[in-house]
């Protein structure tokens, strides 16, 4: 059983061989690769051939077009900067006013480097793995896209002063991410990824009012293209879990500080999985063996085992070679047992 048929497997309830291994991994990845941090997000080879040698090296299942949040604002005009060796940083926003909202356009895919090199990621993948591995495209969820564009303090204050115009513009990123998942799944992508880790700081209702209906369009056209989903969103979501099961998403994230995932159980579906939910700086980083072991049996023994082996959020570039193989050891050992 390879990688993409076990995953595969596992969501839609039927036999595996083990349960999925899919650590999220970005900077540990151009780190064990030997290639620098701006090559890995702007260079589609290059950060292809670096998570498929980290796939290989430490058994993950997946593979995946993660770096940085910034593909689709670049698209919609925002400026970033790449250093050589470290994360990209957004210079300015693009909603200075929120009358700017009024000058917001779906962007045109063919038009825009970043948003083109992802598409280029999943060929890629669909060319040196095929359906070897569990392919996972990316998409920024509606709000986690906003605040990208107008700054998070800003864009939380528009939930109060100007909720119209941030439906208006939260209905053009939907509309986007539309068109870039159907592209992101023709090009081979198994899965498309949403990205809205912001939401873990609203409350429930501003989540349903403003963001559920939009994830679940989303989640609703990516099943339509016939491509499984994972929502990911980082942070202690315990308040918004049962709505985040509701969109319908076939893997939903779980992050660390959700303390009691076995309450959410009786929400799934038959074919919904949860993913997570180690901490990846205590446990994964900084963790011993007997930490890493006990973090990895805990979570399969809170989801009853339905749930896909990873922490709750990026496992840091400093994460030590030796952690990540016991981490691979207990995740591959983990229904033996």
């Amino acid at each position: 059983m390879n990688s993409l048929q076990r995953t595969i497997n596992f969501i839609e309830n039927r036999e595996v061989d083990r349960v999925p291994f899919h650590p999220i991994l970005m900077q540990f990845t151009a780190k064990y690769a030997g290639v620098n941090y701006k090559d890995f997000c702007l260079d589609p080879e290059t950060k292809c051939k670096a998570n498929i040698k980290v796939a290989e090296a430490f058994g993950s299942d997946w593979v995946n077009v993660m770096s940085d949040p910034y593909a689709e604002a670049e698209a919609f005009g925002l400026k970033v900067e790449y250093p050589i060796n470290s994360l990209p940083i957004s210079k300015g926003h693009v909603i200075n006013d929120i009358a700017d909202v009024d000058k917001l356009t779906v962007p045109v895919i063919a038009e825009h480097e970043r948003v083109i090199a992802r598409i280029k990621e999943i060929g890629i993948y669909k060319e040196l793995v095929g359906d070897e591995y569990f392919i996972c495209g990316w998409v920024e969820g509606p709000l986690a896209e906003y605040c990208d564009i107008r700054d998070i303090s800003t864009a939380f204050l528009d939930f109060f002063h100007y909720p119209e115009k941030l439906e208006k513009a939260l209905d053009i990123i939907t509309e986007f991410s539309l068109e870039f998942i159907t592209e992101q799944v023709k090009a081979g992508a198994h899965c498309i990824g949403i990205g809205d880790a912001v939401c873990s700081q609203i409350s429930p209702d501003l989540y349903q009012q403003f963001v559920f209906e939009r994830e679940k369009q989303m989640v609703d056209h990516t099943h339509s293209l016939g491509a499984k989903v994972k929502l990911h969103i980082c942070g202690n979501t315990t308040a918004i879990l049962p709505d985040m099961i509701k969109t319908g998403s076939d893997i939903i994230d779980i992050d660390h500080l959700v303390t009691r995932m076995e309450d959410f159980n009786h929400l799934l579906s038959e074919h919904q999985v949860f993913s997570g939910n180690s901490d990846p700086v205590s446990i994964i980083q900084d963790g011993n063996r007997e930490a890493i072991h006990t973090s990895v049996y805990s979570c399969y023994k809170q989801t009853r085992g339905r749930g896909i082996v990873s922490a709750g959020c990026e496992i840091p570039a400093a994460t030590s070679f030796e952690n990540m193989q016991n981490y691979m050891k207990d995740a591959h050992e983990v229904l033996k047992k």
